[in-house]
């Protein structure tokens, strides 16, 4: 797959350290997109210096929390510095706690809710600001959950639910605020085994068999399932679509 209109333009990806941001922003760069990646993990830069050698892009990193306005309008402002204004953001970082909801500590329901939807805003935020500024068009991907659509079982994880339910509902807003200069849609992914997945999975071996015997397409997705569509996103291939959450989930959802 190729979209050359990609070569040369610079994207952010918060949570890029690893997992699906990490794959993600790899795609990125086998289009010759120069590429940021924030992460509030210190192996950040070494993943920044990775993408580098093994695509010859220009690449950036700093630690930010998305949760922190102000370290997430510093670490855009850095990343100016480096590279220039970004015109693609994929907004990865992510978290879900699972437990029961009338148990659930209230530091930890604001933690996920935290993450997940305010990090999306202010990271979301401070993308658009420099594009609205100069009056140039950019592309917003946010990365949200079939979960926002759906109540995933056996695992409790209503904050991580709502999170993403909210994630979905924001793309639509800012779509249709920033309208015609930015899209903003997001992708709604199903089981993906992504880092994060594979803790859980590996924690309760009876989840894989559980997810997938639900799953039309009869596997988890792998990150790269997500390449073609954030890569579509990020193109002026799809310039006529913004204010859209894509579920892409095997299946999963049409049952």
């Amino acid at each position: 797959m190729n979209f050359p209109d990609l070569a040369g333009r610079t994207a952010v990806i918060t949570g890029g350290a690893r997992g699906i941001g990490y794959s993600l922003a790899s795609a990125l760069a086998r289009q010759s997109v120069n590429v940021a990646l924030l992460d509030l993990l210190p192996e950040v830069a070494d993943s920044a210096a990775r993408l580098a050698d093994e695509h010859g892009v220009q690449t950036a990193s700093a630690l930010v929390d998305v949760t922190d306005p102000v370290s997430v309008d510093a670490a855009f402002a850095d990343v100016r510095g480096e590279l220039g204004v970004a015109d693609i953001l994929i907004t990865a970082a992510g978290i879900t706690i699972w437990g029961d909801s009338a148990e659930v500590e209230p530091d930890t329901w604001r933690k996920v809710i935290d993450v997940n939807l305010n990090g999306t805003f202010f990271s979301t935020q401070a993308f658009a600001r420099p594009l609205l500024a100069e009056g140039r068009e950019g592309s917003a991907i946010l990365i949200s959950s079939m979960s926002g659509r759906v109540v995933n079982v056996p695992q409790h994880q209503a904050s991580y639910n709502a999170s993403k339910a909210a994630v979905d509902q924001l793309t639509s807003s800012l779509a249709v605020e920033w309208a015609p200069a930015l899209r903003v849609n997001a992708i709604a992914p199903g089981y993906i085994l992504s880092d994060m997945t594979r803790q859980f999975i590996d924690a309760n071996p009876d989840l894989a068999a559980q997810w997938i015997s639900a799953i039309p397409a009869g596997r988890m997705g792998e990150p790269a399932d997500l390449d073609g569509l954030v890569l579509l996103l990020a193109s002026s291939a799809s310039s006529y679509l913004t204010g859209q959450t894509l579920v892409i989930d095997g299946g999963y959802t049409a049952i």
